[in-house]
């Protein structure tokens, strides 16, 4: 379905895309922060899944209509920045992690945190239907077969990548403790999303 040398060829350039620090780096980072390794690894896996969803529209079409039609851009990306910036007041909101009655993000609430993020980015749309056709062969096949073995490159080295960072977050949060400290992760954290939210507002179309 996809050609054995386009596939060794696509694989490092997914992976240097992976590596390039961006939103869904950032998002992990600050899940790490706030509620530890666990649910950074559960918002990378939200984030991939959410990517797949953005390369099975593609591959479908539907993408084409996020790419011709200003306002629905325009409708996903405002949806997206509002729900960042309630991600960034529910960690202002919680407070120190550590004490007794407030608990870090579940790993289910990570994942579905990092998938709607991701739902919500248009940009992943538009940047999968410039990114991915360029490998795509119509003589190999169906098009969506080969979106989709591409788009599972581009999740699994995500994954891995995002995760790693927030692993590596969440690592630190855990060896340093204190309602000092907490309350600085919960600042830092709010300010994380704050940014993303600002990223996805000014975001333009082109």
């Amino acid at each position: 379905m996809v050609e054995f040398w386009t596939l060794m060829a696509f694989i490092p350039a997914g992976l240097a895309l992976n590596l390039s620090p961006g939103a869904d780096m950032m998002f992990c980072l600050g899940l790490g922060l706030r509620s530890g390794p666990k649910a950074a690894v559960a918002a990378s896996a939200g984030i991939s899944t959410g990517g797949m969803v953005h390369v099975t529209l593609a591959g479908l079409g539907l993408g084409a209509v996020v790419a011709a039609f200003p306002w629905v851009f325009d409708v996903i990306r405002w949806i997206g920045v509002g729900y960042l910036l309630w991600l960034a007041w529910g960690a202002l909101r919680a407070g120190p992690v550590e004490s007794a009655d407030v608990r870090p993000l579940s790993v289910r609430r990570a994942f579905l945190d990092g998938m709607v993020v991701n739902l919500l980015n248009p940009k992943v749309i538009l940047f999968v239907l410039a990114f991915l056709p360029q490998f795509v062969d119509p003589a190999q096949g169906s098009i969506l077969g080969q979106f989709l073995i591409f788009g599972l490159v581009l999740a699994l080295g995500g994954m891995l990548i995002n995760g790693g960072v927030g692993v590596f977050a969440g690592q630190m949060r855990n060896r340093l403790t204190g309602p000092r400290f907490a309350r600085g992760l919960g600042l830092a954290c709010a300010a994380i999303f704050t940014a993303l939210a600002a990223r996805l507002a000014f975001l333009e179309r082109a």
